[in-house]
C-alpha cells in the first residue's frame, strides 16, 4: 500500500515538473498568452461576461483571462456582479471626463489603457487576445496558429467601415492608406498594444467629436450618431503606428449567417437578432435582464438539433442554423452553471436541461481547432476576393426618396437585411433635391449614398418619381468603387426572408437572376418593337434583380435611357399595350429595364420561388426569400396596404406601428392554400411592426408601460383617418347617378369599422387585465393549497409523535 502511495506521488511530481518545463519553454518562445474583454457594471453586460466566460473555459482557451471593468463610483455600491470572474476595475469613461460626453463604447481602449499602466499581468505576456463580450468562443485562439506576426495582427474584417475609403480617414490619420476595416477579434503583439492603446483611446475621442463627418454615407454607422467612433479609433491608431493587419473573414461570424464551406469559426458574435425558423433572439431584448441573478432562469431554448435537421435540405445553410443554437445553448449552458456556482437550488428537471447536460451536446460542442490557412497580409487580399474562395462577393442596393412614406419601407428592408443573412453590405440610394436634404430626419436609417432626385425630369419637366430607380443606380455606378461581383436590386417594399445568392439561382455574366412580371404584356406586342432592336430577347421581369457587375456597368445608362424613352411615349400608354391598368406610363421604369437588357441581349434566368405579393398562394414547397408588399393584401378582418400609410410618420413617432395581424394561431383554415398563403401575409405585417418597435427601442424612446394608452388612441385614430379617407376616395368616383342616401350608408359603415377598429386597439388592454385578475386569483389560490398541505404534514406529524410516545409509554410499563 505504501508503495503504490510512493509511485502516485512520484507521478504526480513528475507530471508538475513536465508541466512546468512547458510553460518555461512556452515563456521562453514568448508565447505567453492572456485575453481582455470589456464590461460595464449592469445587468446588460453580466449575462454576456459569464457566456464568454464559460466559452473561454469550455474552448481550452490558453492563458489568463480579465474582465475590465468600468464603473463609476456611485454604481459599485449596488452592483452585484464583482464575483463574475477574474477582474480588473478601470474608471468609467461612459461620461467623459473632459467633454461630457456620454459614449460608454470609449470604455474598451481606456480600460485597455488602464490594464497596461496598473496590471502587473501586462507585464507579465507577449500576446494579447481582444474580444467582445457578446461572443461565444468555440475553440482556442492561439495567435502564432492564426499567422500574427509583430507588427502584422490579426482582426476580423469589419467592410463597413468605409471611412477607410474617403475623407474621415484623410481627416484623422497621417497615413489613410493604411487604414484597414477591422475589429470583432483583435490578436496582437503586446509591443504593439503598448504603442496602439493610447492612440485607440485618442484617435477615439478625436472621431467622436467630429460630429460634421457623423452621416452614414462617411462612417457606414447606419444610425449617423458616432456609435462607431471607437471602432475608427482603433483603425486610425493601428494606420497611425503602421500596423499592418492580416485580415481573417473566416475566424468570426454573427449567428444567423451561413459559413464558408469547409470552415469553422472560432467566434460566434450575436451582436445583431438572428432566428431558427420560429425562435428568434436578439441581445438588445434582454438590456435590462436580471438573468444572472434569477436562480434556474435561461434564455428560451431554440430548437434542437433534430428539428433543424428537418428545416433546411441544403447542408451549409442547415449548418449554419446550427451554429445558431450552439450559440445560445452555450450562452445557457453558461448561465446554468453560474447559478449552481451560486448555491441556486437544484433546477427542476427537463427535456432542454437533460440536453444540456447530454453526451451529445458535449460532443456537439467540443473544442474547434483552427485549420485553415493562414491569412495573407492586408497589402494582397483586403480589397480582391480571394480565388480560392467557392463565393463572389455580392453587394445589395434599394432605392429611395426623402418621405416618411419610404423610411418606414427602409427601416422594415433592414431589419430583414440584418435577419436573413444576406451576404455582404447593403447600401440605400437617396434620392432627394437639396432642400429635401436640409429638413430630412432620416439619414441614420441605412447605409446610404446619395444622389439627385429625379422626380421632376430636368429637361422635361415630366414628374416621374419612379425613375430615381435607374438613375440612382447609374450614379452609384459612376461615384463608388466597389470590389463586389454580382450585385442584387431590391425595391424597398420588400421584406427579406433569407438570402439572396448568384450561387443559389445560378447568375452569371450576361444571365442576370430575376422574377416573373408576367403583366409586362408590351414585352410581347408594339412596344417592344417600338423601342429596341432585339424584341425577341425582352424578358418579362422585375422586382428582384441579380446581375453581375460588369454587365450592371454597361446596362445602368441605356436602363435609364430606356425609361425616359417609354415614359415620353404617351401614344402607348393605353392598357391594352403595356399591361398598365392606371394606363398612365407609371410602369415605363419597368420597360426601360426589360428592353435596355433586351438591348445587350442580357437573358435572364427567371425564378418564381424567389419573390411572392403577401396574399398570393405559394406555389408547393417554394422557399420565398422576398415579401414584395406592393398590392394589398389581408386575413379575415384585417387588412395593410401600403398606400394607405402613405402620410403618415411611423419612424419618428414613438412606438407607432401598424394595425397587428391576426395571431397565426387563430388560422384554422381547412384549404391548406389559403392557410399558407394567410399565414405568410401575417408574417410580413409582424415583421414590419417589429422592425419599427425595435426601431423606436433604438431611439430611446419612452418605456411602452407609460405611453401605451396614447399609442392605442393614436393607432385608433390613424386607422379611423385612413378608413374615412378612403371610403371618401371611393365615393368621389362614383357616378352622378348614385343617390346621397347610398353616400351615407356607405359613411355610416366606414363610421362603424372604424369604430370596431378603435376597440380591437383596446382588447388587449381589457385583455391584459383579464391576465392580471387570473394571475392573481391562481396566486391566492396556490397559497390556500400550499398552508393546507403544511397544516397536513405538521398535523400527520403530531399523531406520528404522539403514537411514538405512547408507544414508548407501554414498553416501559412491560
Amino acid at each position: 500500500m505504501a508503495g503504490a502511495i510512493a509511485g502516485a506521488v512520484a507521478a504526480t511530481l513528475l507530471l508538475l515538473l513536465l508541466a512546468l518545463a512547458s510553460a518555461g519553454a512556452a515563456a521562453g518562445e514568448g508565447r505567453r498568452l492572456h485575453t481582455l474583454f470589456s464590461v460595464e457594471c449592469g445587468d446588460y453586460f453580466d449575462w454576456q461576461a459569464v457566456g464568454l466566460l464559460h466559452s473561454l473555459r469550455k474552448a481550452g482557451q490558453p492563458g489568463g483571462v480579465t474582465r475590465l471593468l468600468s464603473c463609476a463610483a456611485d454604481q459599485l455600491s449596488s452592483y452585484r456582479g464583482l464575483g463574475i470572474g477574474h477582474t480588473l476595475q478601470v474608471p468609467s469613461y461612459s461620461r467623459h471626463p473632459r467633454t461630457g460626453d456620454w459614449y460608454p463604447a470609449i470604455n474598451k481602449p481606456a480600460g485597455v489603457v488602464h490594464w497596461l499602466e496598473h496590471s502587473p499581468e501586462a507585464d507579465n505576456v507577449d500576446w494579447v487576445v481582444i474580444l467582445d463580450a457578446d461572443q461565444i468562443v468555440r475553440g482556442p485562439i492561439i495567435p502564432w496558429e492564426l499567422g500574427a506576426e509583430k507588427g502584422k495582427p490579426v482582426a476580423a474584417y469589419y467592410g463597413y467601415l468605409k471611412g477607410c475609403d474617403n475623407i474621415l480617414a484623410q481627416l484623422h490619420t497621417a497615413h489613410p492608406e493604411f487604414c484597414d476595416k477591422v475589429g470583432g477579434i483583435l490578436v496582437m503583439h503586446i509591443d504593439d498594444l503598448r504603442a496602439l492603446a493610447p492612440l485607440w483611446l485618442s484617435k477615439t475621442e478625436e472621431v467622436r467629436q467630429d460630429k460634421s463627418h457623423w452621416s452614414t454615407n462617411i462612417t457606414g454607422d447606419i444610425y449617423g450618431m458616432g456609435w462607431i467612433s471607437e471602432m475608427y479609433g482603433y483603425s486610425f491608431g493601428a494606420a497611425e503606428v503602421g500596423l499592418r493587419h492580416k485580415i481573417n473573414d473566416d475566424i468570426m461570424i454573427y449567428p444567423g449567417y451561413t459559413p464558408r464551406i469547409g470552415i469553422e469559426p472560432l467566434i460566434l458574435h450575436y451582436g445583431l437578432p438572428f432566428k431558427v425558423g420560429n425562435w428568434s433572439f436578439s441581445k438588445l431584448e434582454h438590456h435590462e435582464d436580471g438573468i444572472v441573478y434569477d436562480c434556474n432562469r435561461l434564455f428560451p431554448p431554440p430548437p434542437f438539433p433534430r428539428e433543424v435537421e428537418a428545416m433546411e435540405l441544403d447542408q451549409n445553410v442547415k449548418r449554419g442554423l446550427y451554429l445558431s443554437i450552439e450559440c445560445m445553448n452555450t450562452l445557457n449552458e453558461g448561465l446554468l452553471l453560474h447559478h449552481t456556482s451560486a448555491g441556486c437550488p437544484k433546477p427542476q428537471w427537463s427535456k432542454y436541461l437533460s440536453f444540456l447536460k447530454s453526451k451529445r451536446f458535449s460532443e456537439l460542442t467540443k473544442p474547434k481547432y483552427w485549420s485553415s490557412p493562414k491569412v495573407e497580409n492586408k497589402l494582397t487580399v483586403q480589397h480582391v476576393a480571394s480565388p480560392k474562395s467557392r463565393h463572389p462577393k455580392i453587394h445589395t442596393l434599394f432605392s429611395t426618396e426623402c418621405s416618411s412614406y419610404f423610411d418606414w419601407q427602409t427601416v422594415g428592408l433592414m431589419h430583414s437585411f440584418r435577419l436573413s443573412g444576406q451576404p455582404g453590405n447593403i447600401t440605400r440610394l437617396l434620392s432627394c433635391t437639396d432642400e429635401e436634404v436640409k429638413n430630412y430626419k432620416g439619414h441614420d436609417l441605412a447605409p446610404t449614398h446619395y444622389v439627385p432626385s429625379m422626380n421632376r425630369n430636368p429637361l422635361t419637366g415630366d414628374w416621374y418619381p419612379a425613375i430615381n430607380k435607374p438613375a440612382a443606380v447609374l450614379h452609384w455606378i459612376n461615384h463608388v468603387q466597389t470590389d463586389a461581383e454580382f450585385i442584387v436590386i431590391l425595391d424597398a417594399d420588400m421584406i427579406m426572408r433569407g438570402p439572396i445568392t448568384p450561387w443559389e439561382y445560378g447568375a452569371k455574366r450576361g444571365h442576370p437572376v430575376s422574377t416573373p412580371y408576367d403583366y409586362l404584356i408590351g414585352c410581347d406586342n408594339m412596344l417592344a418593337k417600338i423601342h429596341t432592336r432585339n424584341p425577341s430577347a425582352c424578358d418579362k421581369v422585375g422586382g428582384v434583380i441579380i446581375m453581375h457587375i460588369d454587365d450592371l456597368r454597361r446596362f445602368a445608362m441605356l436602363w435609364l435611357h430606356k425609361s425616359e424613352e417609354v415614359r415620353a411615349d404617351k401614344e402607348h400608354y393605353a392598357t391594352n399595350i403595356t399591361g398598365d391598368v392606371y394606363a398612365s406610363g407609371w410602369i415605363s421604369e419597368m420597360y426601360g429595364y426589360s428592353f435596355a437588357a433586351a438591348e445587350l441581349n442580357l437573358r435572364h434566368i427567371i425564378k418564381s420561388d424567389i419573390l411572392i405579393y403577401p396574399g398570393y398562394v405559394p406555389l408547393p414547397g417554394a422557399k420565398y426569400k422576398v415579401f414584395h408588399y406592393g398590392l394589398r393584401f389581408g386575413v379575415g378582418d384585417w387588412s395593410f396596404d401600403k398606400a394607405d400609410w402613405r402620410n403618415t410618420d411611423m419612424v419618428n413617432k414613438c412606438w407607432a406601428k401598424f394595425p397587428e395581424p391576426p395571431d397565426p394561431s387563430s388560422i384554422t383554415k381547412d384549404d391548406k392554400n389559403a392557410r399558407e398563403r394567410d399565414l405568410l401575409s401575417i408574417e410580413c405585417g409582424r415583421a414590419l411592426n417589429k422592425a419599427l418597435y425595435l426601431h423606436h427601442k433604438r431611439r430611446n424612446c419612452p418605456r411602452l408601460s407609460t405611453t401605451t394608452g396614447n399609442i392605442s388612441k393614436k393607432i385608433e385614430e390613424v386607422s379611423t383617418t385612413n378608413k374615412l379617407e378612403r371610403v371618401t376616395q371611393r365615393s368621389s368616383t362614383t357616378t352622378v347617378g348614385r343617390n346621397s342616401e347610398t353616400m351615407h350608408v356607405t359613411a355610416q359603415q366606414a363610421i362603424e369599422s372604424a369604430t370596431d377598429t378603435g376597440s380591437r386597439a383596446h382588447r388587449p388592454r381589457r385583455l391584459a387585465r383579464s391576465s392580471k385578475i387570473w394571475i392573481i386569483a391562481i396566486w391566492a389560490i396556490s397559497v390556500l393549497v400550499f398552508l393546507l398541505v403544511i397544516s397536513m404534514f405538521f398535523s400527520d406529524r403530531r399523531r406520528s409523535v404522539s403514537r411514538s410516545r405512547a408507544s414508548r409509554s407501554q414498553k416501559a410499563h412491560i
